[in-house]
């Protein structure tokens, strides 16, 4: 698929198929979003495959979205920012965000690419999401993504998005005129 395309087609689905996902598509998910940039290139997220129902179904109500239990497969993705904190100490956490964003947009594009469906879940309960998995208390969760065939009909598209002439400025805040091109001589 065309990278435009896929990045636009990229959405948010909520309403799933109960066919069952190959558990190599996750995987090869799971190896896009390990190609993103991390600081240092600190191996700080690990991955968790939930395959199973009841898990899976405790997961939702931890996460107060119903629809996840409509998913054949879960990925939680979670973070040991340990390293991390020793490395850069004061920009830890910044660097820590931005490494999980990257990470899920990759896994996210590469989702949409295989034409599978996925929603990013960034809210949850973390305590009862660490006890359903029994993840350590240093361990961070990040991020809850289920993944599943779109249900026919349900025709998700992306949200649209702000117009561009509302979110970029040129040289300072809020300066919405580029600086005029200067000739370059040779």
């Amino acid at each position: 698929m065309n990278f435009d395309n896929l990045i636009k087609k990229r959405a948010s689905i909520r309403h799933y198929t109960n066919k069952k996902i190959k558990i190599d598509s996750v995987i090869d998910a799971i190896e896009a979003a390990n190609t993103a940039p991390s600081p240092g290139n600190l191996p700080l997220l690990k991955y968790m495959i939930i395959e199973d129902k009841e898990t899976i179904d405790k997961i939702a109500v931890g996460c107060q979205q119903e629809f996840i239990k409509q998913s054949p497969v879960l990925v939680i993705i979670c973070s040991d920012a340990n390293k991390c904190d020793i490395m850069y100490p004061e920009r830890s956490s910044k660097y820590l965000k931005h490494h999980v964003g990257a990470a899920v947009e990759n896994f996210l594009l590469k989702i949409t690419d295989m034409k599978l469906a996925c929603c990013w879940i960034g809210a949850f309960s973390d305590s009862t999401i660490k006890n359903i998995l029994r993840i350590p208390e240093n361990i961070e969760v990040e991020v809850v993504l289920p993944i599943a065939y779109e249900r026919k009909g349900s025709k998700t598209k992306q949200k649209k998005k702000n117009n561009l002439s509302n979110i970029i400025y040129f040289n300072t805040w809020k300066n919405k005129k580029q600086a005029k091109p200067t000739m370059v001589r040779n």
